[in-house]
C-alpha cells in the first residue's frame, strides 16, 4: 500500500510540474517539422520571408530574422495571427488561418520556434 501511495504521489507531482512548464520548453522538433511543412513555403526555410511561394503573394511574408520588427509583436499577437490569420489581426490577408490545422499547444510551439530566427 505504501508503494502505491508513493507512486501516486510521484505521478501527481510530475503532472503538476508538467502543467507549469513554460513555453521555453516547447517541442522544438515538432515545431520545426510543422514550420518546414506548413510555413517555410512562404516564410522561407530560414525565416527571411523568401520562400518559394512568397513571390505569388500581394504582401511579402514576415521576415522572422528582423529582430527589431519581431520585438514589436508579442507572443500573443503571433499566436492569434497563426490561429486566426493575418486579416483578423490587422495584417495581410495572405496569411491564412491555421486554426483547423494546429492545436493551441502546437501554435505556441510554432511561436517559440519562429522566435529562434532572430539572432541578436
Amino acid at each position: 500500500m505504501r508503494t502505491v501511495k508513493a507512486i501516486l504521489s510521484g505521478a501527481v507531482a510530475v503532472a503538476a510540474l508538467t502543467a507549469m512548464v513554460p513555453a521555453a520548453y516547447a517541442d522544438m522538433a515538432e515545431a520545426q517539422s510543422n514550420y518546414t511543412t506548413f510555413c517555410a513555403k512562404c516564410h522561407g526555410a530560414t525565416g527571411k520571408g523568401n520562400g518559394s511561394g512568397a513571390a505569388t503573394l500581394a504582401t511579402k511574408p514576415r521576415d522572422f530574422t528582423d529582430c527589431a520588427r519581431m520585438a514589436k509583436e508579442s507572443d500573443d499577437v503571433l499566436f492569434k495571427t497563426i490561429k486566426q490569420g493575418g486579416k483578423a489581426n490587422g495584417f495581410s490577408a495572405d496569411m491564412q488561418a491555421w486554426n483547423n490545422a494546429f492545436e493551441d499547444g502546437e501554435i505556441k510551439d510554432l511561436v517559440a520556434y519562429v522566435r529562434t530566427f532572430c539572432k541578436k
